[in-house]
């Protein structure tokens, strides 16, 4: 491959990553501010978040708990409760070994969750097994549900409070929106918090 046709290629890789980011915007920015003000919600009412998700929406999870544990942009906010349902091998492999990968989140909700909590699942394909069952699992302990997919939400479509699906088919580009969307949600948590001094 030639310079010229390396730069066409990041071109235009960059350039449909933008696109699906701006018909993003457009499409589902009313969805993204009621996920904010759930969470924001279950914060001011002592409660906290389960994130999860496989590969790099696993990666994802972890990445938003970070921000919200430590500070995204804002100095001078509070610690927030968000714990990512990845992070234990020890949990994950026992629950693998012993009855399935599908149910290590759904178990860790069953322990964890409560009705004053927001349990978030990331999906690229909306069908993943382990994801399905946690939220069956979040809902009947009463907890708040979200999820974020791509393609056409997958089986997860409808089954948590708020799903937003991003408007692509290709993995690599519903995995940046997902990040961009994390993003945008810790900025607005941070900017309720800091405001309000809690």
């Amino acid at each position: 491959m030639n310079p010229v046709e390396e730069e066409q290629i990041i071109h235009d890789l960059l350039i449909d990553s933008a696109k699906v980011k701006t018909k993003l915007a457009k499409e589902k920015s009313r969805q993204i501010a009621q996920v904010a003000e759930m969470i924001i919600h279950v914060y001011e009412n002592n409660g906290k978040l389960l994130v999860m998700g496989n590969g790099g929406s696993a990666a994802d999870s972890q990445h938003m708990v970070a921000e919200l544990v430590h500070q995204y942009e804002k100095k001078g906010r509070k610690a927030l409760p968000a714990i990512a349902l990845t992070t234990n091998s020890s949990i994950i492999t026992a629950i693998g070994n012993d009855w399935g990968y599908d149910q290590g989140f759904e178990r860790q909700v069953e322990a964890l969750a409560t009705e004053q909590d927001v349990v978030i699942g990331i999906t690229t394909s909306g069908n993943s097994p382990n994801i399905i069952k946690a939220l069956e699992m979040a809902k009947s302990k009463g907890a708040k549900t979200i999820t974020l997919a791509g393609k056409d939400g997958g089986k997860i479509n409808g089954l948590a409070d708020i799903t937003i699906i991003v408007p692509s088919d290709n993995t690599a580009r519903i995995q940046e929106a997902h990040i961009a969307i994390i993003h945008v949600l810790c900025s607005l948590i941070d900017e309720h918090f800091v405001e309000s001094k809690l």
